[in-house]
């Protein structure tokens, strides 16, 4: 896992985490781009940014995960991804500590598995499988 830099290439195993006050985006080589673009819901970095473009570079390959936190951040994002063939996982209530971004998500109906934390990864290594 390590703070994303611009240019940066998605790889198997690698966990990148946008930087404090960028927005992260995924092109169709799989390389990140970071900007600063506006606040979305009030936010940057956004995950709904990182998910649009994940989706509409990448479609039914995208496998989405909105873990603990608090607003509607994450809900537009895993709408393109369901939109475009991908899956949704969504942090179970029961693990999550601030359960708004999940509970806007599963609410929506876009979250095709429910899951608590512990679970995530397998789900996740289950359904890059099934894919």
């Amino acid at each position: 896992m390590k703070e994303a830099q611009d240019g940066d290439r998605l790889a198997r195993g690698l966990v990148l985490l946008a930087p404090g006050n960028f927005h992260l985006q995924i092109n169709a080589h799989r390389r990140v781009s970071l900007d600063q673009g506006p606040r979305r819901n009030g936010v940057r970095p956004s995950v709904d940014v990182s998910m649009a473009s994940a989706a509409e570079h990448h479609g039914q390959a995208v496998i989405g995960a909105i873990l603990t936190g608090m607003g509607s951040d994450g809900t537009a994002g895993a709408r393109r991804i369901k939109a475009a063939g991908g899956k949704v996982i969504a942090e179970d209530s029961s693990t999550s500590v601030v359960f708004g971004m999940p509970r806007n998500v599963i609410e929506a109906g876009l979250a095709d598995e429910i899951v608590p934390l512990p679970e995530l990864a397998s789900k996740l290594v289950e359904l890059a499988k099934a894919g």
